[in-house]
């Protein structure tokens, strides 16, 4: 059974870029879907394209039961969604733009007061709730935007890239709002380059490059494709690296040993765990090699991103946007049309 998002065969060209090629998606009920990839892969238009923002060439979606090309409106109401770049009035309060949210999404003027209320509460910005939008800076502005995506708890939540642009405390408190959303029932798929994030929050992965999912799994499923676990030696002096090397060659699995000269930092993939590193420590100290540190490190999505797609992924400046081929301009009014 399909779930509350799923998408068959989507394609998106714009002009020669084939900003999607083919992509199936499916989320079931309740869980968070991370969806990864460098710049230009095709994330956020798959996002515009899911939230009836876009008309795919072809391909099927269906969103919270609801087919996106036939029923556009119908999926407009049930679903919330918070783009790349703050979408809010500038020229309203804080908490005028969260209760016009809820008008538009016909709670009564009450009920939309009493909501906006609690969201300025819950992201930090009831100090600023009588100040227009436009005297609040770019983080501000983003938490109000992501606030009003959640006015009317939908059962279907999009968030694309929504840490962008917040700082540790703001991103940790977003982290645990999504977490709240999801243990009541909401589905969430979720855009980011922050591979911490996609960690954390997602029950499920899926890896875009070049308009193609290119692996999907669990955070551990993708880490198991990297080759498990590694040891790490810093040795003490540049002149114990081929001793070094001898050691971890006789201990490692068929691996090449990496050597990182100027840290003094060698690693090799092996199996065995706590016990093996116990054994590899006993050997260098036996072979008279000093070490400054040495440790088992198990794969991170990082190594996952650089295995699947040849590179890290890229690191913007605070609020900075992901610069998506696809025209991520369009974003500023996502908010604004997702209530309409």
């Amino acid at each position: 059974m399909p779930g509350a998002i799923h998408a068959e065969g989507l394609v998106k060209t714009f002009g020669d870029v084939r900003a999607l090629d083919g992509v199936d998606l499916d989320v079931p009920e309740g869980t968070v879907l991370g969806l990864l990839g460098p710049n230009g892969a095709g994330k956020t238009t798959a996002v515009r394209v899911l939230t009836t923002l876009l008309r795919p060439d072809s391909g099927r979606a269906v969103v919270a039961g609801i087919d996106v090309l036939k029923h556009p409106n119908e999926v407009r109401r049930s679903i919330g969604l918070s783009g790349q770049f703050a979408a809010v009035d500038e020229y309203l309060t804080g908490r005028e733009n969260l209760q016009m949210v809820g008008r538009l999404y016909q709670m009564s003027g009450k009920a939309a007061k009493v909501r906006a209320g609690e969201l300025l509460e819950r992201f930090n910005l009831a100090d600023a709730a009588d100040r227009p939008a436009k005297t609040y800076s770019g983080g501000m502005r983003r938490r109000l935007d992501l606030a009003a995506a959640l006015v009317v708890s939908p059962p279907v939540m999009f968030m694309d890239e929504p840490t962008t642009g917040l700082d540790p405390r703001n991103r940790q408190s977003l982290w645990e709002v999504i977490q709240e959303l999801v243990a009541g029932g909401t589905t969430l798929l979720l855009t980011t380059q922050y591979l911490e994030e996609a960690d954390h929050l997602a029950h499920e992965i899926c890896v875009v490059d070049h308009g193609r999912v290119i692996a999907r799994g669990t955070s551990d499923q993708l880490k198991a494709r990297t080759g498990g676990e590694r040891v790490e030696v810093v040795v003490h002096t540049p002149d114990q690296i081929a001793t070094g090397r001898d050691v971890l060659t006789a201990f490692g699995r068929g691996g090449d040993v990496a050597v990182e000269e100027h840290t003094r930092r060698l690693t090799v993939p092996v199996t065995g765990g706590a016990k093996l590193l116990a054994e590899v420590i006993r050997e260098l100290d036996a072979r008279g090699v000093e070490i400054d540190d040495i440790g088992l490190r198990r794969p991170t999505l990082d190594d996952v991103f650089i295995s699947l797609t040849g590179h890290a992924a890229e690191r913007r400046d605070e609020g900075e946007g992901e610069g998506d081929k696809s025209g991520a301009g369009q974003a500023a009014a996502t908010t604004e049309e997702a209530v309409k």
